[in-house]
């Protein structure tokens, strides 16, 4: 399948909202063309240079148009893909493109690694001070991997891993790195917090 390229310094997941601000003359172009022909375009990720693998989008909403062409949009992440070919520009445009080939994806996942998931997920969340209403029969290994601080490199390996049970088991292994860094971290904030007040200590009994 050949697609337009939209290159980003990101990881767009599947089922994702990605809001963007269009602004350079030639991705005016790309959206332009995709409102016109319903198409859909590919977000690739870059790290020091173009990856090799991306997520098909579909522009979802136009929230703004500005009078200079700039445009404020909503696109949602649908599948990843490898790239095969990378043309810059796409013949008759000033947009890269290409064919890719799209992963396919094992979505189940064993039923007890799910839920040593969400336990850590649950501690992890808290941990950062970010405990939002999630459903976990609804959420799986991609629903906050941006919140949880996996590095660019990370959040790309977690992309092109086609098993579920394959990204659960990688998630569960970040969240047993970073909760005792986080702990370690939080345990330090106080004990610099109570520095200069007054303390109210037992007298030693020796």
């Amino acid at each position: 399948m050949y697609i337009p390229f939209f290159p980003l310094k990101l990881v767009a997941f599947p089922d994702e909202a990605l809001n963007l601000h269009i602004f350079e003359p030639r991705y005016r172009e790309l959206f332009a063309d995709i409102e016109n022909a319903t198409e859909t375009f590919g977000v690739v990720t870059y790290i020091d240079k173009i990856s090799g693998f991306g997520t098909l989008m579909r522009l979802d909403q136009v929230y703004k148009r500005y009078e200079d062409g700039r445009m404020d949009i909503k696109t949602i992440g649908l599948q990843p893909f490898r790239i095969l070919s990378f043309d810059n520009p796409s013949p008759g445009k000033t947009y890269s493109g290409g064919e890719v080939e799209f992963l396919v994806n094992e979505p189940e996942v064993e039923r007890f690694l799910h839920q040593e998931f969400i336990f850590y997920l649950r501690e992890m969340l808290y941990l950062l001070k970010f405990e939002p209403d999630f459903n976990p029969n609804e959420t799986n290994s991609f629903s906050f991997a941006h919140k949880v601080g996996l590095s660019l490199e990370e959040e790309l390996e977690l992309l092109k891993m086609t098993s579920e049970n394959d990204r659960t088991r990688f998630m569960i292994n970040h969240f047993k790195r970073m909760i005792p860094v986080l702990k370690a971290a939080e345990l330090a904030r106080l004990k610099i917090s109570q520095n200069g007040h007054f303390k109210h200590l037992d007298p030693l009994d020796f």
